[in-house]
């Protein structure tokens, strides 16, 4: 039977520090603000950044092959504007537009996805020219619409917006519980199925896998498939969230994304990570700006505690692989060495 943890080893878990660290937010920020502490405005508070949510989900699949992936705001706002366009100016079902939509980002990923897999150029270098690219289509997708760019489409039928704006029993988000349902799907695609195995070892060792006959750059390429989808998706909840489609949502978002897959236990290194870790991570990065906004910090400036935090855990995490740091904290922690396990032998 399959040894069972014990309670000090889930104690230790780092989704416990982030849960601790989410509770820490919402009484810090309540102080600061009362009006924090309502249970509608903290629920809705998860609406203005289920994007980070939605999106970090699937940025965790590119991290753990040891990619990167920045190009999602570039993509979210690629998938708003061709929904707001091909919905108000060739007159398509909203909800059809919407699928074309999906299709669009998939595609973006795909294409990002090929070069990273197949051509060696590193992620970083690849999807910041996607970046670059998806961001000018989205403005050349504008020459086809009547509505100047600047003013943004709108007008969008009545049960597009309430899909996004809509609260169960007038208190809980639609957009929560859509994000509880990406958790569970995403959970058991990365560690409970064979993809999620192979998606793991292309991190660990990539010429290991190729040996085990795992076609590493069709997963690698499908990683980035994956992230293209979650951005379209989180780009339609937005638009449908604000009423308007445009050409830069989401294009402050790529650092926020980064930071709660980092921050959730994802390395930057590949190899290693989880679903949870990155989801409790994104509430707290959202909380975090959400926190910031309502205590009266200018929304110009919600960038920079992200920043540090992402600096912050980074520099953490490769502190934690000094020899001498984990063999300092396992002692302080009441765990024996390698070295010291032998010596007992």
């Amino acid at each position: 039977m399959p040894k069972r943890p014990r309670l000090k080893e889930i104690l230790l878990r780092w989704e416990v520090a982030l849960l601790v660290l989410l509770a820490l937010e919402i009484v810090v920020f309540g102080g600061i603000n009362p009006k924090f502490l309502r249970p509608r405005v903290l629920f809705g508070s998860v609406n203005d950044f289920m994007s980070i949510c939605v999106v970090s989900l699937m940025v965790t699949f590119v991290l753990v092959t040891g990619g990167m992936d920045i190009q999602s705001g570039a993509i979210m706002g690629l998938t708003s504007i061709v929904v707001g366009v091909v919905w108000n100016d060739l007159g398509v079902n909203i909800w059809l537009t919407c699928l074309l939509g999906t299709m669009v980002g998939a595609l973006c990923g795909a294409i990002s996805g090929f070069f990273v897999a197949y051509t060696g150029v590193q992620s970083m270098v690849v999807t910041l020219g996607g970046s670059f690219l998806y961001s000018g289509l989205a403005l050349a997708v504008t020459k086809f619409s009547a509505t100047e760019s600047y003013k943004g489409i709108s007008g969008f039928p009545k049960d597009f917006t309430q899909f996004a704006k809509g609260r169960v029993f007038d208190v809980i988000p639609n957009q929560l519980i859509l994000f509880l349902v990406l958790i569970v799907l995403a959970y058991l695609l990365l560690h409970r199925t064979k993809y999620g195995r192979r998606v793991f070892l292309c991190g660990i060792n990539r010429a290991a896998a190729e040996y085990c006959g795992i076609n590493t750059r069709q997963v690698v390429m499908s990683t980035y498939i994956l992230s293209g989808l979650s951005a379209s998706l989180a780009g339609i909840l937005l638009t449908a969230y604000l009423g308007t489609a445009k050409t830069d949502l989401g294009k402050e978002l790529t650092l926020p994304i980064i930071t709660a897959v980092v921050l959730g236990g994802t390395s930057n290194l590949g190899g290693s990570g989880g679903v949870l870790g990155t989801a409790l991570a994104a509430l707290v990065v959202g909380i975090l700006r959400f926190g910031l906004s309502m205590a009266g910090l200018n929304t110009q400036y919600l960038d920079i505690p992200v920043g540090a935090l992402l600096v912050l855990t980074v520099t953490v995490r490769f502190g934690l692989m000094n020899p001498r740091v984990s063999a300092l904290l396992r002692r302080a922690l009441g765990k024996k060495t390698a070295a010291e396990r032998r010596g007992s032998a």
